[in-house]
């Protein structure tokens, strides 16, 4: 949980990937942490206990494979401390119970990953917190949100399932002038692609389920930040009792060091599966900020410097009957939640059940792809036995 004492920000991002969590001088001479299963640690005297000097103290508050993970993501964020929790959900809970109490105000975007919005109205309205949402695509004029007792702003970006792209130095701009913090989940870009914290955030979200893992096999949520909000969250996330499995983590860390070079090939088989579904007469747009076509195509390329394999594919002229029979006919695209891990996967969206502050508007139905690490003269093929099949079906 601690800082990292050795940056590795000199060198490139895969040098940085490869060697960033190696510093404990205790494992120095092992290429990979040792996975400590552990909960109590012993101390020579109650002095020592007491003293608060002790590296270690319970098993739950760190060991050296914790602290392993958490000073890499720590160096690759460029923050002032990382914390991990069970799930992805469970960091976008702990940065947001972090960043409101009682009385407080919040803005959270509209286009919100849903379990963070069912989290808001379960949990943080009920307990006396304020909960507004607001139009992604707001920018600067989020200052007008604001109320004397606003503490947090939550963004995500692009948007789940409906990809818009938000002006978060616009928004981090307005936040900071008013003393109110910004948290972003930033599973979408990582930072390999989106920095962050550079971009003036002050606590950074990452299911560490999807790409940092990418083998679809761990739960792992991640938060980042700055030291302005690093007191609180490390304060919150103890009293939680938040803790991961060691032989999570060690697979966590060692999915880590992959991360590069699966992005890159996510990201080139995103970008060719994008522009071919453009052209089908099936479709009517394909949400993917790195296509020229995206409406927040600008933005991403200002701030982004990378894509991953997550898009949305809004299909013309179709019936949900009909595309959920495009989905059944699939065979390399899995039915199910969760991305970011080597698979390629489908599910159905659809943001008018959710959607408050902003009304979705599409015409045609919306399914979301993830495109994994197969060829993608195969998917190619495999889509194309799914539009067979919505063609073939009637409405």
């Amino acid at each position: 949980m601690r800082k990292s004492d050795k940056s590795t920000k000199n060198y490139q991002t895969d040098t940085r990937l490869v060697n960033t969590g190696r510093s404990s001088s205790d494992l120095e001479c092992f290429v990979n942490p040792p996975v400590v299963h552990a909960s109590t640690v012993l101390f020579e005297s109650t002095e020592e206990l007491f003293s608060g000097r002790a590296k270690y103290h319970y098993g739950r508050r760190g060991t050296p494979t914790t602290e392993a993970l958490t000073d890499a993501l720590t160096d690759l964020e460029g923050a002032h401390g990382t914390v991990l929790t069970p799930s992805g959900l469970a960091a976008c809970s702990l940065a947001l119970l972090s960043a409101a109490k009682a009385g407080d105000h919040i803005l959270i975007t509209d286009s919100v990953y849903e379990p963070t919005r069912n989290f808001a109205s379960v949990v943080l309205e009920p307990m006396g917190v304020e909960v507004d949402y607001y139009d992604p695509l707001v920018g600067s004029d989020i200052s007008k949100l604001f109320k004397s007792n606003t503490t947090a702003v939550f963004t995500e970006v692009p948007g789940s399932q409906t990809f818009e792209m938000q002006d978060i130095p616009a928004i981090v701009a307005a936040a900071h002038a008013h003393d109110i913090l910004v948290v972003l989940d930033n599973t979408w870009g990582t930072p390999l692609y989106f920095d962050a914290m550079a971009h003036g955030v002050d606590m950074t979200i990452q299911a560490g389920t999807k790409y940092i893992v990418g083998h679809s096999d761990v739960m792992l949520g991640v938060v980042s930040a700055n030291e302005k909000a690093w007191t609180r969250l490390e304060l919150v996330h103890g009293a939680m009792g938040y803790h991961v499995a060691p032989d999570d983590v060690y697979l966590a860390l060692r999915g880590l060091r992959t991360m590069g070079v699966r992005l890159r090939q996510h990201q080139k088989s995103a970008l060719d599966m994008a522009l071919w579904l453009e052209a089908r007469p099936e479709v009517d747009r394909v949400l993917y900020p790195p296509l020229e076509s995206d409406p927040g195509h600008e933005i991403w390329k200002r701030d982004f410097t990378g894509a991953c394999g997550l898009m949305g594919v809004v299909l013309k002229n179709c019936t949900k009957k009909q595309t959920l029979a495009l989905i059944d006919a699939f065979e390399l695209f899995g039915l199910g939640y969760s991305w970011g891990g080597f698979e390629s996967l489908v599910i159905y969206a659809d943001p008018r059940n959710y959607r408050t502050a902003t009304v979705w508007d599409e015409p045609g139905q919306l399914i979301r792809l993830h495109i994994g690490l197969e060829d993608v003269a195969d998917l190619k093929a495999d889509l194309e036995k799914g539009f067979a099949a919505l063609s073939s079906t009637e409405g």
